[in-house]
């Protein structure tokens, strides 16, 4: 029995096919691994890069907005930054490296069949680097000022799954996009640096939300990672608490990632024409 795979114009899905993909679980595994392997492999200093950047982010944050702008803050300003950050950092890396991973897949993406969705999947797994680092120096930040974790912090693992959802579902998006639509390897970057100001990382979203009008504030909580961010927060040091508006940003989370999804089906087999 042939293992070739037979593209029918007729037969679309909405959605990728879950179990195909499942199917091809090793490859994705070795996608995974490669990428993990070879991210800071040609870098002079390797892996302390991974701790160098978000550690220079995180104090450029702390001098603009804890001393600079004065953002008053229920834990250590740094603290408080670094626990925004954290799952920021997962998001963002995703979203960079999703969207031009089929354009830099494009020669095994031409030559062989395998579900191309594997490809922006694998991108969301190597991102827990990123995360796993700020979440170490926060942990340690925590030992250091002497606090401990808020009673909420049972609801910290849905805010990570919240995120990972927010993740997955932009970075599909940008990965479809950008095989049609090259302009979009630029305009990402250009996306990440704004969000990073427009998401509440280094000051609380009420310090955003009270300088707002009442329709503004909706749209600011159309950002995804406002709510993500500020849920996570809260779960770990009970600081301001996620109000109404949360559910903007969680029906936006949905929206990004079944849209996506179904995108992506959509374009999927056309992928190889263009890259």
């Amino acid at each position: 029995m042939s293992n070739k795979k037979i593209i029918d114009a007729s037969s679309k899905k909405v959605f990728p096919d879950l179990k195909e993909i499942f199917r091809y679980k090793d490859l994705f595994y070795t996608l995974t691994w490669r990428d993990f392997r070879v991210r800071y492999a040609q870098t002079t200093i390797g892996f302390l890069w991974a701790i160098l950047q978000p550690v220079v982010t995180l104090l450029i944050l702390t001098l603009v907005f804890g001393r600079f702008v004065g953002v008053e803050t229920k834990v250590p300003h740094i603290l408080f930054t670094v626990a925004g950050m954290s799952i920021w950092s997962y998001f963002s890396y995703v979203m960079i490296n999703s969207g031009s991973s089929i354009i830099a897949s494009q020669g095994m993406v031409k030559k062989i069949y395998f579900p191309r969705l594997i490809i922006p999947m694998s991108k969301a797994i190597v991102g827990f680097i990123d995360f796993g680092i700020s979440l170490l120096i926060m942990v340690v930040l925590m030992i250091y000022f002497g606090i401990s974790p808020s009673s909420n912090i049972w609801y910290a693992p849905l805010f990570i799954i919240m995120g990972i959802f927010a993740a997955l579902g932009v970075g599909i998006w940008l990965s479809a996009l950008t095989v049609r639509y090259r302009d979009f390897q630029h305009v990402v970057p250009f996306m990440v640096q704004i969000g990073l100001y427009i998401t509440p990382i280094a000051y609380p979203a009420e310090f955003a939300v009270q300088k707002l009008p009442d329709w503004a504030a909706t749209i600011y909580y159309l950002n995804p990672m406002a709510g993500v961010v500020q849920g996570f927060r809260w779960s770990m040091f009970g600081s301001e608490a996620p109000g109404d508006l949360i559910y903007v940003s969680i029906g936006i989370i949905v929206l990004i990632f079944i849209s996506g999804m179904a995108y992506f089906s959509k374009v999927e087999d056309e992928m190889s024409d263009y890259v």
